[in-house]
């Protein structure tokens, strides 16, 4: 709990910083040794594909779908989310090349928590590892009872898929 306490502090400080009192925000934290260090913070939404990892209500409407509502004032805004822990993978690209195909990912599908896969990058397509590239091989999502399930459930993911480039 210390370490989410302090990632939450870093970021509540650098909102108040920069004056942002409405709206949504994306912020990158990493924690270690010094503690809380914020890479990013930024007047935005989670951005690409990572949304669909979120809903929120009793018929889990999208984050967008609130953040729209709410900079039009559309009624109360419900931020109950609809699972309780829920993550997403980015798939790494393991060296550059140009992608053949991504083994196991029915086998991935099968993992307990997992609920899609989705491959952003087509075969035959170059890619590039970041951070010189731009764009995610593609991305695994959980859901799970609590963080640790799913964790455990992207960390299986992520073994269980074959990367294969050419």
């Amino acid at each position: 709990m210390a370490v989410q306490e302090a990632i939450v502090d870093v970021v509540a400080r650098a909102v108040e910083a920069l004056g942002l009192i409405s709206g949504p925000i994306h912020a990158e934290v990493r924690h270690g040794e010094e503690g809380a260090v914020l890479i990013e913070i930024a007047a935005r939404s989670i951005g690409g594909l990572c949304g669909r990892a979120l809903t929120f209500g009793l018929l889990g409407e999208s984050l967008e779908s609130l953040i729209i509502r709410s900079a039009i004032g559309s009624g109360a805004i419900t931020i109950e989310v609809s699972a309780s822990a829920t993550g997403v993978m980015m798939v790494p690209i393991p060296r550059s090349g140009v992608l053949e195909r991504i083994d196991g990912v029915d086998a991935t599908l099968a993992i307990a928590g997992v609920t899609a896969v989705e491959q952003t990058i087509a075969n035959g397509k170059p890619v590039i590892p970041l951070p010189e590239g731009d764009r995610y091989l593609g991305f695994v999502f959980a859901e799970g009872a609590t963080a640790a399930d799913v964790e455990a459930a992207l960390r299986a993911a992520e073994e269980s898929l074959t990367v294969v480039i050419g």
